[in-house]
């Protein structure tokens, strides 16, 4: 049996996994809530931004917090089919349950729905990516705790398209984003407290990739995408009368100077009727 650590670098992959989940969270409620209030492509477009930055955060912060992840004299690599397999899981999970609830006109129906759906899609990431670990020995779980962690992910999921149907104001979502983000490291370690490992020194370990290799990358790119797509997004309202994703009421138009409302309103101004034109006599000059 190998002796597991959870936290090998101490509280930092723990503290970044919770930071993640909980920027991924955030910026999935402002884009959700953007979405209700819109119409036809727009919601889409919303309802897609949120499940990426939503399935993005969740699995950035099952696999930041998995660097922290150690088995005492293995060393751990990771496949790179099943962990991009992992990624792709959660934001298609993600956005099934997220445009249920955009599109079901039953909301209550649709929570639940979405809810169960997405639970389900998060649970099946975290041990998509736990089945993505290779290392020399074959991993176990305790059937009742993976149960648990289930039913972790579904009442997280369900409240978190709650959260998205009901919170508008950005202090709300401030709010809400750390107590999903509570709601998603609690899965993910109930699920590792499901894990057991026996060594087997014999098993080949030649398909694996090391984590600083592969995952990390990935996950900077991730990281990068939600927060210049949030950026992005924040500064860039969708219609002109609309709050911004992040920052809250919209600065206004600036007045016009005073010379350029008079001129505007003059014969021949911009804006103004055209100017009078002197007619011209047969065969002479303009008067003056």
């Amino acid at each position: 049996m190998g002796e597991i650590h959870h936290a090998d670098h101490g509280w930092v992959t723990p503290a970044v996994s919770y930071f993640v989940a909980c920027a991924g969270a955030f910026v999935a409620l402002r884009s959700a809530r953007w979405a209700l209030v819109s119409r036809g492509r727009t919601r889409a477009v919303w309802l897609l931004f949120a499940s990426t930055s939503l399935g993005a955060g969740i699995w950035s912060m099952h696999f930041i917090a998995m660097l922290g992840f150690s088995v005492t004299g293995a060393e751990i690599s990771y496949r790179p089919g099943l962990t991009v397999l992992s990624l792709l899981v959660a934001v298609t999970v993600v956005g099934a349950g997220l445009f249920t609830v955009g599109y079901w006109r039953h909301r209550a129906l649709a929570l639940l729905v979405g809810g169960l759906t997405t639970g389900l899609g998060v649970a099946a990431m975290h041990y998509l990516g736990m089945a993505a670990m290779v290392l020399p020995g074959r991993l176990g779980y305790d059937l009742p705790t993976v149960a648990a962690s289930v039913v972790i992910a579904v009442v997280a999921a369900t409240a978190a398209l709650w959260a998205a149907l009901n919170i508008r104001g950005t202090l709300a979502v401030l709010a809400a984003a750390p107590v999903m983000g509570v709601a998603v490291c609690a899965m993910h370690y109930t699920g590792m407290a499901a894990l057991s490992v026996h060594l087997d020194f014999s098993r080949s370990t030649e398909d694996g990739v090391m984590a600083l290799q592969f995952i990390f990358p990935l996950g900077v790119g991730l990281g990068c995408y939600v927060f210049f797509g949030s950026l992005a997004f924040a500064v860039s309202p969708s219609r002109p009368d609309s709050q911004p994703l992040l920052a809250g009421p919209a600065a206004p138009l600036p007045p016009r100077a005073p010379g350029a409302a008079w001129a505007a309103r003059t014969p021949g101004g911009p804006d103004g009727p055209p100017a009078p034109q002197r007619r011209t006599p047969l065969g002479g000059a303009a008067r003056p």
